[in-house]
């Protein structure tokens, strides 16, 4: 009798089991929304000295995809946008989990980093257009609304593309005494540059390595309609004339196009976030300097490696989602007392007007940290998608860190997002420290403490680590 209760209650708990896993349902939805600026002329940031433009070349879009696995409701965005501020982000957040059942640390917000946008981050030689800051956040609120009311039932899978041709390594070591060393800029005797040109002769070696990865998350509705499609690419830009979204927005345009399903009301919406491009641009320079590059080109060639790996994916009825948020600490290279009190001489004579040269940028720049906070908070996300692992960094990522994250990460498959949640500036790896040049160069752009890629790395490895183990419990 003991034995067939046993067998029986056995029997009800395999029944119970296959009925929730029967029950799961998982949504997806997205949207995308126009952030073109609606007042010009607008002021443009990315560049060493500030902009202000009266032309609108492509439009500008947030693009959002929520996702739901009956537990768990996830944001991922994509603004078109060179670099946003943490509190602006906060206020868009806290804009959508109003209406939504998505709480802030949810949802993960990351700029293209075009070069090409209206400013909302103050850096360099660029101030922040007041009218755009004021108008951005509820746009981003209003697209991850949207998506959220799209959530329909649909199906997920993901495979990894590759394009080697538009990434290299910009960062180079040159010969004692060729590399620029800025004056105001905290580092002494440079051995590293950017972009030396093809085949210097001063050009001893690349500092870093590259990611030609492109992974490729594909969501569909339960009828094969394609709701969305989530990739990413580690090439920090193309170049652009402003307004533009470079070639992120070409990029998204194509797929956009080949994967429509002719419903206009239900159309497809693609994303191509920055991967891990701090020091990454598309020139080799060990190549012939005769080979043509533009944005058409290099999104047309990234689609299409895109779209190669599309039609491998394999898809899932449902997967487990897991997220998870930490705000870490860290410190400022603060400006020491005599280096303020140098700039503070040097900018007197023309402190009614903005810096013309880097020089003067970096002499500003200087004076501005001095009354900042000494540490910076920066918040790190980890999300799990399956066996998918995602990472948003609130920085510019340099591609051996992108790469360290992959080699250690517990899931089969995982990519970072750069500039997500924030812009805390470049990290670069401490032995890059050593070499000096621009992405160290001390500015509100490249601010952190020489430590900080280390720290951050180790603190979303072990995020991986525990949203791997949410997935294990919700499986079980």
């Amino acid at each position: 009798m003991k034995t067939t209760l046993i067998i029986m209650l056995l029997s009800l708990q395999v029944y119970v089991n296959c009925a929730v896993g029967e029950d799961q349902v998982f949504r997806a939805g997205a949207a995308k929304v126009d952030v073109t600026p609606q007042d010009l002329p607008v002021i443009v940031n990315g560049g060493m000295l500030e902009r202000r433009i009266e032309e609108i070349n492509d439009p500008l879009f947030v693009r959002a995809v929520v996702l739901d696995d009956g537990e768990t409701k996830i944001a991922i965005v994509l603004v078109d946008s060179c670099m946003m501020p943490r509190e602006l982000l906060d206020r868009a957040k806290q804009l959508a989990s109003q209406t939504t059942e998505i709480p802030t640390n949810r949802i993960l917000i990351s700029a293209t980093h075009c070069h090409s946008a209206p400013s909302v981050f103050s850096c360099l030689g660029s101030s922040v257009d007041v009218r755009y800051e004021a108008f951005l956040p509820g746009r981003i609120a209003a697209a991850i609304e949207q998506a959220y009311k799209n959530l329909e039932p649909a199906r997920i899978g993901w495979a990894m593309g590759r394009d080697d041709l538009h990434v290299a390594t910009r960062r180079w070591m040159m010969t004692e005494g060729v590399a620029p060393t800025n004056r105001f800029g905290g580092t002494r005797n440079d051995r590293a540059q950017m972009h030396p040109g093809y085949k210097n002769a001063k050009a001893i070696r690349e500092t870093g390595l590259e990611d030609p990865e492109i992974p490729v998350i594909s969501l569909q509705a339960v009828d094969g309609r394609q709701i969305a499609v989530m990739c990413a690419y580690s090439l920090h830009y193309v170049g652009a004339p402003n307004i533009s979204a470079d070639y992120f927005g070409i990029f998204e345009a194509i797929l956009e196009a080949k994967l429509a399903s002719g419903d206009e009301s239900k159309p497809a919406i693609a994303m191509l976030a920055n991967g891990t491009s701090g020091d990454t641009y598309l020139r080799d320079y060990k190549r012939d300097s005769a080979r043509k590059t533009d944005r058409q080109s290099v999104a047309e060639a990234v689609s299409v490696a895109a779209l190669k790996a599309f039609e491998t994916i394999e898809y899932h009825d449902w997967v487990p989602l897991a997220m998870e948020e930490k705000e870490l600490e860290v410190a400022v290279r603060f400006p020491t007392d005599e280096e303020v009190a140098e700039a503070i001489d040097y900018v007197k004579p023309w402190a009614d007007r903005k810096p013309k040269t880097s020089e003067e940028v970096y002499a500003l720049e200087t004076i501005i940290l001095s009354k900042m906070p000494k540490t910076r908070h920066i918040q790190l996300q980890a999300i799990c998608i399956g066996t998918l692992g995602i990472v948003g960094i609130p920085n510019e990522v340099f591609a051996e860190t992108g790469l360290n994250i992959k080699k250690y990460s517990p899931f089969k498959m995982t990519y970072s997002i750069s500039l997500a949640n924030g812009a805390f500036g470049y990290i670069p790896p401490p032995e890059q420290h050593v070499l000096g040049g621009y992405t160290t160069w001390r500015a509100r752009s490249s601010c952190l403490e020489v430590y900080a890629e280390p720290k951050i790395k180790f603190e979303v490895l072990k995020m991986l680590e525990r949203v791997k183990l949410k997935r294990s419990a919700i499986n079980q």
